[in-house]
């Protein structure tokens, strides 16, 4: 399928599945921001992608500031226009028992995971919602489906970001925008090493 035309725009694209995906939708032709909280991660893989002849622009962003999100929606519209594709890739692990998960590590994973793909769906959504037409793709986890064990506030902050899609899908889909997510298991990542070292550890941190 080709994006020839299309906007999009990625967060947490500065490594693993959010790079993968930002080359993905550069290869089909789609222009994309891709944005994460490691700025010169991101501006290599913007100048590797336009060295290839792609439409790729680096921005900056924290999913768990509103106000930094509102400034990556402003980037994007002045690099790309209208964004026609949203990616909510951007996320954090954290591993430990019950008893050793306080209650900051539970409020980072839901700020991060589930209320950051919620400020950027109310951020990217009504200018799909005026041309009847987006396509929002959340990346959430086999952690979102089932329960599993030393790793309760991600559990909980995927299952919200589950819950998070059916209902905006149950809402803008009549109006032509698509919400969608995508559960992968372990995947060979930068995050998923971090974190199967705290397990082995037992530090139950990242």
């Amino acid at each position: 399928m080709r994006l020839d035309g299309k906007t999009a725009v990625v967060t947490g694209g500065g490594q693993g599945i959010g790079a993968a995906v930002v080359r993905a939708l550069a290869d089909a032709g789609a222009s994309v921001v891709v944005s994460g909280r490691t700025l010169s991660k991101l501006e290599q893989i913007a100048e590797e992608l336009r060295a290839e002849g792609r439409n790729v622009w680096a921005a900056g962003c924290d999913v768990s500031d509103p106000a930094s999100i509102l400034r990556l929606a402003a980037v994007a519209k002045e690099k790309l226009g209208p964004v026609d594709i949203l990616v909510n890739n951007a996320g954090i692990a954290h591993s430990a028992p019950i008893a050793r998960t306080s209650l900051d590590d539970w409020e980072k994973m839901m700020r991060i995971n589930a209320t950051g793909a919620f400020l950027c769906l109310q951020a990217f959504l009504p200018d799909m919602l005026e041309r009847k037409w987006g396509r929002i793709v959340n990346v959430a986890s086999m952690a979102g489906l089932m329960g599993m064990p030393y790793i309760i506030a991600y559990t909980a902050s995927k299952h919200a970001l589950v819950g998070l899609t059916r209902a905006a899908a149950a809402e803008v889909g009549k109006h032509g925008v698509t919400v969608n997510a995508v559960c992968p298991g372990y995947v060979e990542t930068p995050m998923t090493e971090a974190t199967n070292w705290s397990l082995s550890s037992g530090s139950g941190r990242l």
